[in-house]
C-alpha cells in the first residue's frame, strides 16, 4: 500500500472505532432448520458497557413530546412528538419479534455532518417502539427522516420479523446546499438517502461496517418502489424500497455521472467504495459466515475477502448448502468466529503468541522499518459491549416466539442467555446501571464475563475448552428448555398473556443467576488450575493431592510451548541462552 492510502487507512480505522464497529448475520425463515428467522449484532466499541436495555409500552396523552437522546454520547439532539401508544422493546427486539440491527461504514466524508437530530441509534429504538413488522418499520423509518433529519454517518441496518428479512443501507445528505443567494438548492432536501432490499426466502445475508447493496431494481410498480409511494409498502409483491433522491442526490453532489444511466447506479460504489480495509476489516467478516454456510460457493472469493482482488465481490446473499444446521448455536457459534481454518486464521500466527490465542490488541495497522501491517478484525473480538442473536419463531405466540439470545463481553468465551420479547422484567445481572465501564459490580454480568475471558486470553488454547464445555451445556440446556416448554408456553400465551409474560419473567431471572454463578465458578476454577503457569492434575473432577490435612497437589503439570515458538526464541535470542 502506498503511504497516503495507509494515512487514510489509519484515520478510517480509527473513525470506526470511534462508533460502534459491529457485524450482522442475517438468515430468512427458509434458510434454517426449524424456519426460525434470525438476526445478529455485535455491538462491539471500545466505550461501550454491555447491559440490557427495556421500555416498556406506554400510553402518552396528545401533546407529549419526546427527547432524541444520541445513543453514542447520550446528548439530547432535540424533541419530536410522541405517538399515542408505544410497544415493549427487549434490547433490540420488541414485543412483536420484530428485530432490528446496525453497522457502521461511515461513508462519503462530506456527508457525514447531517441536518437532523435523529441518530442512528434513535433511529432503531424508536421505530422499534413504533413498528410491527420489517416493512412498517422501513416505513417508520424513512418518515422519521424525511421528517426531523439525519444526525449521523452511513449506516447498515438488518430488519427482520418472523416472515421477512430485510437490508437497508443509508446515509446522509452532509451539509444543506444553498446557492450564492443563501437558497437551498433545487433537488436538495433533509433527511437521508437509501435503498433497502428484502433477502429471498432461503437465502442468508449480512454486513461489517461495509455498505452492501450495490445495483437494485427500480420502480416498476411492483417490485421496488420509492419512500414516495410508502403506502404501497405492504404489499407482498414488494422486494425493493429506496429513497425518491437517492440517484439524483448523488447526481446534484457530482458523485454519480449526471448522463449516467440510472440502471447502472450502485449504492455501494457511489456512497462508500470498497477499498482494502473494507474488504479486509469488513467484508471479510461476511464472507466467514458465508463460507460457513456454504464453502463451496464462497471459497472462490477468499481474495476478496483478503483485499488482495476488489472486482471478485461476492454477492449481497447466498443460499446455504444445508439449512439444516443453521439453527441457534449455530448463529452463536458463528459470533464466535476468528476466522479459523482459512487464511486469515488468528490462531495460527506470531500475534497469536505460544498459546494460539485468536486476539490482537489495538491499533489495528502498524508500521515496523518503513513498511505497513495489519491486524486481522474478526467477528469476536475483545471489545464487544454486548451481541445478541434474535430468533424469530412465527408459529407461536409473540411473546414466547421471539427470543433474543443476549450475552455480554466477548462473544467467543460468554454464554448466551434467553431473553424473550415478552418480558416485562430485566434480570438483575444484565440490567441497566448494574456497574458501569468505569464502575466494577460484582454482581453484573458484564465484569463476571469479562473475569474469565480476560484470563483465558492469557493462556488461550488450553482455557477455552473449558469455555466451551460450558457453553455447550448451558446454551443446550436453554434450547432444551424451551422446546419443552412450547406447548405450555403456547396455550398460556393465548389463554392469559400476563400470566405467560410471569413465567417467562420467571424463567430468564433464573437462567440468568445460575449462568453468572456458574462463570464465576469457571473463573474460580481456571484461577486454581492454571495458577502462576502451573496446570494441577485432576481425576474424577477433583484436583489431586497428597491427601494430607494440609492437602498440597501432587506434582503440577508444566505444558512446554510449541517447537515452533522455541524456534523463533532462538532466532531472536541466539547464543546468549545457549545451554553449557
Amino acid at each position: 500500500m502506498k503511504k497516503t492510502f495507509f494515512l487514510t487507512l489509519i484515520c478510517c480505522l480509527l473513525t470506526l472505532n470511534s462508533v460502534l464497529a459491529c457485524t450482522n448475520y442475517i438468515v430468512t425463515k427458509g434458510a434454517s432448520k426449524d424456519g426460525s428467522c434470525f438476526l445478529t449484532y455485535a455491538a462491539d466499541s471500545h466505550q461501550l458497557y454491555g447491559e440490557l436495555y427495556y421500555r416498556p409500552s406506554q400510553n402518552y396523552p396528545a401533546g407529549t413530546m419526546l427527547d432524541v437522546i444520541e445513543w453514542d454520547t447520550g446528548k439530547k439532539l432535540g424533541q419530536i412528538p410522541q405517538v399515542a401508544h408505544t410497544y415493549s422493546v427487549v434490547g433490540n427486539m420488541n414485543e412483536f419479534q420484530l428485530a432490528i440491527g446496525e453497522t457502521t461504514y461511515g461513508g462519503i466524508e462530506i456527508l457525514e455532518q447531517g441536518q437532523g437530530i435523529i441518530d442512528y441509534g434513535s433511529l432503531i429504538y424508536i421505530t422499534l417502539q413504533r413498528a410491527k413488522n420489517a416493512r412498517e418499520a422501513i416505513k417508520v423509518m424513512s418518515e422519521l427522516l424525511d421528517a426531523y433529519g439525519y444526525a449521523s454517518g452511513g449506516e447498515s441496518f438488518s430488519i427482520v420479523d418472523p416472515n421477512e428479512a430485510w437490508v437497508m443501507d443509508l446515509i446522509g445528505k452532509g451539509e444543506k446546499m444553498v446557492d450564492a443567494k443563501g437558497k437551498i438548492v433545487k433537488g436538495w432536501s433533509n433527511g437521508a438517502v437509501w435503498v433497502a432490499r428484502r433477502i429471498p426466502d432461503g437465502y442468508i445475508s449480512g454486513h461489517a461496517n461495509q455498505s452492501r447493496i450495490t445495483t437494485f431494481p427500480l420502480r416498476d410498480g411492483k417490485k421496488s418502489i420509492t419512500n414516495k409511494e410508502l403506502d404501497k409498502i405492504f404489499l407482498p409483491s414488494v422486494e425493493t424500497i429506496y429513497s425518491h433522491d437517492v440517484i439524483s442526490f448523488a447526481k446534484l453532489k457530482g458523485l454519480y455521472p449526471k448522463d449516467a444511466p440510472d440502471a447502472q447506479f450502485s449504492f455501494c460504489d457511489t456512497y462508500n467504495p470498497i477499498t482494502f480495509d473494507g474488504a479486509r476489516f469488513c467484508e471479510a467478516r461476511v464472507w466467514a459466515f458465508f463460507n460457513h454456510c456454504n464453502s463451496g460457493e464462497v471459497a472462490k472469493y477468499e481474495d476478496y475477502a483478503r483485499g488482495d482482488n476488489l472486482k471478485n465481490r461476492f454477492p449481497l446473499w447466498i443460499k446455504p448448502a444445508n439449512k439444516n444446521i443453521i439453527d441457534a448455536q449455530f448463529m452463536m457459534r458463528m459470533m464466535r468466529d476468528h476466522y479459523e481454518g482459512t487464511s486469515m486464521d488468528m490462531t495460527k500466527d506470531l500475534g497469536a503468541g505460544p498459546y494460539a490465542c485468536p486476539y490482537r490488541w489495538r491499533p489495528m495497522t502498524w508500521s515496523v522499518d518503513g513498511k505497513n501491517y495489519i491486524h486481522e478484525r474478526a467477528t469476536a473480538t475483545q471489545q464487544t459491549g454486548f451481541v445478541f442473536v434474535a430468533q424469530c419463531r412465527n408459529w407461536l405466540p409473540d411473546h414466547f416466539g421471539g427470543i433474543y439470545w443476549f450475552g455480554v463481553d466477548d462473544a467467543g468465551s460468554n454464554c448466551f442467555v434467553p431473553m424473550f420479547c415478552g418480558i416485562t422484567e430485566i434480570p438483575h445481572e444484565f440490567a441497566e446501571g448494574n456497574g458501569s465501564m468505569v464502575e466494577y459490580s460484582p454482581t453484573a454480568a458484564f465484569w463476571i464475563f469479562t473475569k474469565v475471558s480476560n484470563y483465558v486470553y492469557t493462556r488461550y488454547c488450553d482455557m477455552i475448552k473449558h469455555v466451551n464445555v460450558k457453553q455447550n451445556q448451558w446454551e443446550g440446556k436453554f434450547v432444551n428448555d424451551i422446546e419443552k416448554m412450547s406447548d405450555k408456553m403456547k396455550d398460556l400465551c393465548n389463554s392469559n398473556p400476563d400470566a405467560a409474560r410471569k413465567e417467562l419473567n420467571k424463567y430468564v431471572k433464573q437462567a440468568s443467576k445460575d449462568v453468572c454463578r456458574e462463570w464465576n465458578q469457571l473463573f474460580e476454577y481456571l484461577l486454581v488450575k492454571y495458577h502462576d503457569g502451573n496446570v494441577k492434575k485432576e481425576e474424577n473432577g477433583k484436583f489431586i493431592t497428597n491427601g494430607t490435612e494440609k492437602p498440597q497437589v501432587v506434582s503440577p503439570e508444566h505444558p512446554k510451548w510449541p517447537d515452533s515458538w522455541y524456534r523463533m526464541i532462538v532466532k531472536d535470542c541466539g547464543k546468549n541462552i545457549e545451554a553449557k
